[in-house]
C-alpha cells in the first residue's frame, strides 16, 4: 500500500461522485442522517466533503491500489473495484458527529 494511491483516491473525481451520492443517499433514505447536524449542512450547501473523500480513500486504499497496479483505468468509478457497499459503510462509519453542547 501507498500513500500516493490513498492521495490519487482522494482526488479521484469518479470516486469523490460516488461518494456524493452515498452522503445523499443517506439523506434521502436515512431520517436521521438527514436531521444531524452534517445532513442539515449538506442540505444547505454548506459543506465541503473533502474530510470523507480522504476517509473513504483511506478505507478502500487496497482495492484502489490493486486496481491501479493491474491498470484498470477507473478504479473510483467501477463498482466492482470499490464496492458500492463498502462505500456506503465508509460514509456511514465516518459520518460527523454532532457538535458538543456547551452548557454556560
Amino acid at each position: 500500500m501507498s500513500m500516493s494511491s490513498i492521495a490519487r483516491a482522494a482526488a479521484d473525481v469518479q470516486l469523490q461522485n460516488r461518494i456524493n451520492s452515498a452522503i445523499w443517499r443517506e439523506i434521502v433514505y436515512n431520517e436521521t442522517a438527514a436531521d444531524s447536524w452534517f445532513g442539515q449542512r449538506v442540505k444547505s450547501g454548506f459543506f465541503a466533503f473533502t474530510e470523507l473523500y480522504w476517509q473513504v480513500a483511506v478505507d478502500t486504499e487496497a482495492p484502489y491500489e490493486s486496481a491501479l497496479l493491474a491498470g484498470r483505468g477507473a478504479p473510483g468509478f467501477d463498482a466492482d473495484i470499490i464496492t458500492d457497499a463498502a462505500l456506503s459503510a465508509s460514509v456511514v462509519a465516518h459520518w460527523p458527529p454532532e457538535p458538543a453542547v456547551i452548557v454556560p
